[in-house]
């Protein structure tokens, strides 16, 4: 697991191509069901999005690909409060979710989630924050079901959340449940938590930080990723890391220029901060053509 050689440079989710597309149901179409309707729906979708995960496995390993940001939309209707019925269908699908995490194991690809900007540990509103809890430990039970170790190998990734509320962040981590708690990394953003406001949270909980130069840049309204302040960044953040060795970074370029939020196609500028760093997570709109460009080969 450590003592990477190159970068590995990790795919996000679904692909530009139609090898690994997953599937998905609206709240509004999902509550038109009847109970035996809902069942049948998540039955189909779960299993499909099963199989397709497990091909993402094999997708990544043909490609040498050996980080994989895996949907944190694969199973909807799991994180409901008060229906249970997405838990019992996964549960029904144990081994073949098992298998699909298995695949991704043994052939050596490290899997982490990103979860959806809603989840707000530290939010003012106490039914916000209950929720955001109960969602998170939904896919916490999803890498537990896949075999996924808890730890920072196989990260759950979230943002700072409600700005100003570093304090509570801080308080609430300790309290969440071994499966996200354990596997719990923090990334700094554009706009409510910069990487110096994440820091003293990532210090008192031995939370890691993921660090994101693009968001630094805008955040900080430094020139580029090429700025100085990037490197020290880099730095300080894989002191976060145990091992320093398993640090992930995100990656991305602005369409327009260092300042614009929006994802480029392709990475442009791979700043030399990063030239050490052994896990780098390419948030580009081009997928997978953006992470074979950076690896050097034709097609991915």
């Amino acid at each position: 697991m450590s003592g990477n050689p190159r970068p590995a440079y990790g795919l996000v989710c679904l692909t530009v191509g139609p090898e690994v597309r997953f599937r998905t149901v609206t709240l509004s179409r999902y509550r038109a069901l009847s109970p035996s309707e809902r069942e049948a729906k998540l039955l189909d979708l779960y299993t499909d999005n099963i199989s397709r995960l497990r091909g993402a496995a094999d997708f990544c390993a043909t490609r040498g690909i050996r980080l994989y940001r895996m949907s944190a939309s694969l199973f909807p209707m799991l994180d409901l409060i008060g229906d249970d019925t997405g838990e019992a269908v996964l549960t029904s699908l144990s081994a073949q979710l098992r298998e699909a995490g298995q695949a991704f194991v043994d052939q050596g690809i490290r899997v982490l989630m990103h979860p959806e900007q809603f989840i707000v540990l530290n939010s003012d509103t106490p039914d916000v924050r209950v929720r955001s809890v109960h969602a998170l430990n939904s896919h916490a039970r999803v890498m537990d079901g896949m075999g996924l170790e808890r730890s920072p190998w196989n990260l759950l990734l979230l943002h700072g959340g409600k700005g100003g509320r570093a304090t509570e962040l801080t308080a609430v981590i300790p309290d969440l449940p071994d499966a996200a708690r354990l596997r719990l990394g923090l990334e700094n953003d554009e706009f409510a938590y910069g990487p110096a406001d994440l820091l003293p949270v990532c210090e008192a909980t031995g939370v890691p930080m993921v660090y994101d130069g693009h968001h630094h840049v805008i955040h900080d309204k430094l020139p580029d990723q090429d700025d100085p302040a990037v490197r020290e960044w880099v730095l300080k953040a894989r002191a976060t890391w145990t091992p320093p060795d398993w640090q992930v970074i995100h990656l991305s370029n602005g369409i327009e220029g260092p300042q614009d939020r929006r994802h480029s196609h392709l990475i442009n500028q791979l700043p030399a901060a990063y030239a050490d760093v052994g896990w780098i997570e390419v948030e580009a709109k081009g997928k997978e053509e953006a992470v074979g460009a950076l690896m050097g080969l034709e097609t991915v």
